[in-house]
């Protein structure tokens, strides 16, 4: 099976991509990684460009990190951030604009896209 093939197929499988037919289509892009794995990527320019700009508030990390070590309590947590985007669902209105297609088929990503 081709690489880039049974990636999309694990992802379908998984519910991460599902099959859709959409107006919107970016263009995919297999790399071939360097330790000799496939990524697959998209070029989301043309979605960019006509999305509008978004500003979002950024908290002061200095004052965050003072809040936090502020409090009596003491923080314990392992994160394990592989695929962490993959736990994220986009908006079900904009997940049309996220439409690519591999081998004739169009698929939309059911949760954000690691590109």
């Amino acid at each position: 099976m081709i690489p880039i093939h049974k990636m999309i197929w694990e992802l379908e499988t998984q519910g991460v991509v599902s099959k859709t037919h959409s107006p919107f289509n970016s263009p995919i892009w297999p790399e071939h990684k360097s330790d000799g794995e496939w990524k697959l990527t998209m070029d989301y320019h043309g979605l960019n460009q006509v999305t509008p700009p978004l500003s979002a508030a950024v908290p002061n990390m200095l004052e965050l990190q003072y809040e936090l070590e502020s409090t009596a309590v003491k923080w314990y947590a392992t994160v394990d951030i592989a695929n962490a985007f993959f736990s994220i669902p986009p908006a079900a209105e904009c997940r049309p604009q996220f439409t690519y297609t591999w081998r004739g088929v169009q698929y939309t990503w059911n949760r954000l896209p690691q590109v």
